[in-house]
């Protein structure tokens, strides 16, 4: 990457990573103090948790496309104030009802997806994929970071304060997008990273496709529903307080890690992805399993801790790669638009039946619940085809008509190892999928004048 584009991979990480850091930092705690708010149960304490899921999954992609007509910076700070005025709001309530308010106003600043569209904005195709990858990278240790942070910050100033907390950082990445974000020099559609209208019904009937839809969405229901239960074991079980339960997580993270890395190297490496796939989704199933039904030692629930999140953080960053593996090659920025919608939705369900669980059956209810869908899950993993270690690469072509289009696509198809070519005229880009061990890169550059070799 050059300057500007390392410039602006790092700044648009961090305003994801500030607002990501404000969700999750009430993850640990919030069930203890929500269960003295006027009106708490715990369905409506499961449901405050997971309540900004539902306006995630419902508004992001129509914040993605409002951020063509008025503009990427905009539409993103019209989001960061939303999601601060949502934390104001409860950080103000005594009631649970207005804490769900809050989160649904958290979760209606969905920036996301225009913070994708605008890092597509600022960087060349051979250079957008490291940005990505600086992106979800940093998602990856505010989600850790948040963990930790939780139950220190709740013994300093509470959970209001840690809604305060997340305003600030909301504002703070205000000032990160005006301040040190590059003005991208025009807004274009860039369909390996928004969604394109026409594109859905093609997504919405790859059965493959619904398979990865309906894995984030289960993981994310998991992750959620479970710090319901989490929680309130580790201080009834074990007898950790809330305020000293980073002293768990840090190295439950940090051991969990250690196991993703190799992990995610044999799927890639080895191409053994499917395999990964099943056994982490089976680890997803095991370890609930075992905590609804036994309770062991601090090593012992440690070390089911650990493989959990093991297997999270492999699902976590193996699935984005599978669906660039799987969806069509002009459709990824779609597939990864329903992706994510799936994922918060998945918040949403996984907090609020989570909530009913937990008043079922307490902690044992929790978790048979993240079982009964892990259950389901390894099913439907188990019976997906191996997936095709495909990369996609973005040609300029030029303006080129239909009818050289074709011939083009027909061309670049022909070349070994590529799976499939897509040649948008409006665009002037080929969207090519194909096999990286047979194929380089350097191979399409003769296509870039936008004529096929047999005439040239």
């Amino acid at each position: 990457m050059n300057k500007l584009e390392t410039r602006a991979a790092f700044s648009l990480a961090g305003i994801f990573s500030l607002r990501m850091l404000g969700l999750f930092m009430i993850y640990p705690v919030f069930t203890f103090y929500a269960q003295h708010l006027t009106g708490s149960t715990p369905t409506t304490v499961g449901l405050a948790l997971g309540a900004y899921g539902l306006t995630q999954a419902l508004l992001q992609i129509p914040f993605g496309f409002a951020s063509d007509r008025i503009g990427r910076k905009r539409m993103i700070a019209i989001g960061l104030v939303l999601f601060a005025i949502g934390s104001v709001v409860a950080a103000l309530s005594n009631s649970i009802y207005g804490v769900i308010l809050g989160r649904i106003l958290q979760g209606a600043g969905a920036v996301g997806s225009t913070i994708l569209a605008l890092n597509a904005d600022l960087t060349r195709e051979e250079s957008r994929t490291k940005a990505m990858a600086t992106i979800g990278m940093t998602i990856g240790l505010a989600f850790a970071l948040a963990l930790v942070l939780g139950p220190v910050l709740n013994a300093w100033v509470g959970v209001p304060g840690i809604f305060w907390f997340t305003a600030l950082l909301a504002l703070a990445g205000i000032g990160v997008l005006y301040g040190v974000t590059p003005r991208p020099p025009a807004t274009r559609s860039h369909r390996d990273t928004e969604a394109v209208p026409e594109l859905f019904g093609r997504v919405l009937r790859n059965t493959e496709l619904l398979r990865l839809d309906f894995a984030i969405f289960a993981l994310h229901a998991i992750l959620t529903a479970s710090f319901i239960a989490l929680p309130h074991m580790l201080r009834d079980v074990l007898g950790i307080h809330q305020n000293y339960q980073w002293i768990i997580y840090l190295p439950v993270l940090a051991l969990s890690v250690g196991i993703m890395i190799p992990a995610i190297i044999v799927a890639e490496a080895k191409r053994r992805m499917k395999s990964v796939f099943v056994a982490a989704v089976a680890v997803l199933l095991a370890t609930p399993t075992v905590l609804a039904i036994y309770r062991g030692s601090l090593a012992e629930i440690v070390i089911v801790m650990v493989l959990f999140f093991a297997a999270f953080n492999i699902m976590e960053a193996s699935l984005p790669s599978l669906i660039s593996k799987v969806a069509p090659a002009d459709a990824k920025g779609t597939a990864m638009g329903v992706y994510s919608s799936s994922q918060f939705f998945g918040i949403f369900i996984g907090g609020t039946i989570g909530g009913w669980a937990y008043g079922f059956g307490g902690t044992s209810g929790v978790f048979t619940f993240c079982a009964v869908v892990a259950a389901i899950w390894l099913v439907i993993a188990a019976t997906m085809p191996q997936p095709r270690f495909a990369r996609t690469h973005m040609l300029h072509v030029g303006d080129i008509d239909d009818a050289t289009a074709g011939r083009l696509a027909a061309e670049i198809e022909a070349v070994e190892g590529v799976f499939e070519a897509v040649v948008v005229p409006a665009d002037g880009v080929a969207y090519i999928k194909f096999d990286g061990k047979v194929v380089d890169t350097e191979r399409f550059e003769r296509f870039a004048s936008g004529t096929a070799s047999a005439s040239s």
